[in-house]
């Protein structure tokens, strides 16, 4: 698609808590452009959850507006954020978040039931998408039967499912050794040459350097946003 995928203008996020005013996200503004791969980066506390929870439309901002492709979502009430997520967002998390009681197939089939796709629909794609990460030999496999690189590569096969706009992905190496980590980090590499717009949240400076821009965030604004590469 043409122009930015997402405009942050003057975003901030404040929460209240008891009589305490945390002023989470201060002024925050950027643009990402279609097949970007940026890192989000800084110290705790700085702002990195609560930018991750406004682009996956997981909360509002306070104020300032949130365009995503071009559709102001800023002051959207739940059920369109929820349409959004499902249709134009694919999240991937440190801890997996899969389902226990389902296969490999059936927890990557799990958004498609919620657009209306028949079951036959979802179970190819679920298959096609399991091939992509290199599971086609653990489609019947539950996910305490895999390791957990495995698991990771099933929650990016099902945040591959509705082929979204953006991936989010939050700290999805933390949980894994050294080997399996640099497995995933492929895997994100091999779907931005593909022309996948990426946005990982970090602390690690190897996982950051991969992709081609780096934000830091420090108490609560962008305190630098370095272009690696075009």
């Amino acid at each position: 698609m043409s122009g930015s995928i997402v405009t942050f203008s003057n975003v901030s996020k404040t929460y209240h808590i008891g009589t305490v005013t945390v002023n989470a996200l201060r002024g925050v503004s950027f643009t990402v452009a279609p097949g970007d791969y940026i890192s989000i980066m800084g110290p705790s506390g700085c702002g990195k959850s609560t930018l991750l929870n406004l682009l996956g439309c997981l909360d509002r901002p306070s104020s300032g507006s949130y365009l995503l492709g071009g559709q102001d979502v800023s002051t959207m009430e739940d059920d369109a954020l929820s349409a959004i997520r499902g249709a134009r967002l694919g999240f991937v998390f440190q801890s997996y978040n899969l389902i226990q009681q389902l296969t490999v197939t059936e927890n990557i089939e799990v958004p498609l039931y919620y657009q209306g796709w028949s079951e036959a629909e979802c179970r190819a794609k679920a298959r096609e998408l399991a091939a992509r990460v290199g599971l086609e030999n653990r489609l019947d496999h539950k996910p305490f039967e895999l390791s957990g690189g495995q698991q990771q590569r099933v929650a990016i096969a099902r945040a591959l499912v509705n082929d979204p706009l953006l991936i989010l992905a939050d700290e999805p190496t933390g949980n894994l050794d050294s080997i399996s980590g640099a497995d995933i980090l492929r895997i994100f590499d091999d779907l931005n040459k593909q022309g996948k717009t990426i946005i990982m949240v970090t602390h690690d400076d190897d996982v950051s350097s991969r992709a081609g821009r780096a934000i830091r965030l420090r108490d609560g604004q962008i305190e630098s946003d370095v272009r690696h590469r075009s």
